[in-house]
């Protein structure tokens, strides 16, 4: 490819990325599967190394998927109508790597390989839950903190929330450190996922969500993760987990 073809192209996959990433984590909307998304950023990927003079601080291969300090869509809440503090991860909150392809797992592990200098390792292999990314810090056995990904670096408090999902614990028992952090998914069941639907679609005859992928992104985080009004009851009607 032509520099010049590049840079259009570079430029094209940047603000596709962008306007996505806006409809998936703000305006809870997405219109692009998890795999189209990942294929262009995998393709932007590839062009900024091959043209690091268009690489960019700001392009959305440097960046974790964020919902805090977005423009706003139809569907979206605004954060001063939410009422959310946003505090500091005591350590980063990242995203996991993803792959389609069997050459980038077997790259995997020649650079493990490599980094543990022959030392004999395995691998554990698990589904993962896509929902809510939540930070949970427990001090004394208590709850005293939940704090979704936001961008990172800082997340919403949405400690109040979390304390009214009833599978997540309030008070610890057995053994278990002084102060330490969980993490790990918010999702929304089948069963809660069909019966958000029929709930909506007896209130607004707009289409309603395939999956339970955007439903729990516009049910669970701005209604429900989100509400500032901690009374609201749906955190409970429906049940995350």
């Amino acid at each position: 490819m032509q520099e010049q073809a590049a840079k259009i192209r570079i430029e094209q996959l940047r603000e596709i990325l962008r306007e996505n990433s806006r409809r998936y984590y703000v305006d809870n909307a997405p219109t692009m599967s998890d795999y189209e998304f990942d294929q262009l950023m995998h393709e932007l990927e590839g062009l900024e190394v091959a043209f690091p003079q268009f690489d960019s601080p700001d392009s959305p291969t440097h960046r974790v998927g964020s919902d805090l300090d977005a423009p706003l869509g139809a569907n979206a809440e605004s954060q001063a109508r939410q009422g959310f503090v946003q505090r500091p991860h005591r350590y980063p909150m990242l995203s996991l790597g993803n792959t389609y392809s069997l050459e980038e797992i077997e790259e995997f592990a020649a650079r493990a390989d490599k980094v543990l200098d022959g030392t004999a390792f395995s691998y554990s292999c698990e589904l993962k839950f896509d929902g809510t990314a939540i930070c949970l810090t427990y001090r004394g056995g208590k709850l005293v903190q939940a704090l979704t990904r936001g961008d990172g670096i800082q997340g919403d408090d949405v400690t109040e929330n979390v304390r009214r999902i009833e599978s997540i614990p309030q008070q610890l028992r057995g053994d278990y450190p002084e102060e330490f952090e969980i993490r790990g998914e918010i999702l929304m069941p089948y069963e809660a996922f069909d019966a958000l639907n029929r709930e909506r679609e007896a209130q607004d005859p707009s289409p309603t969500p395939a999956t339970p992928l955007p439903a729990r992104s516009s049910s669970s985080t701005p209604k429900k993760l989100r509400t500032a009004d901690s009374s609201a009851p749906s955190t409970t009607s429906r049940p995350n987990r």
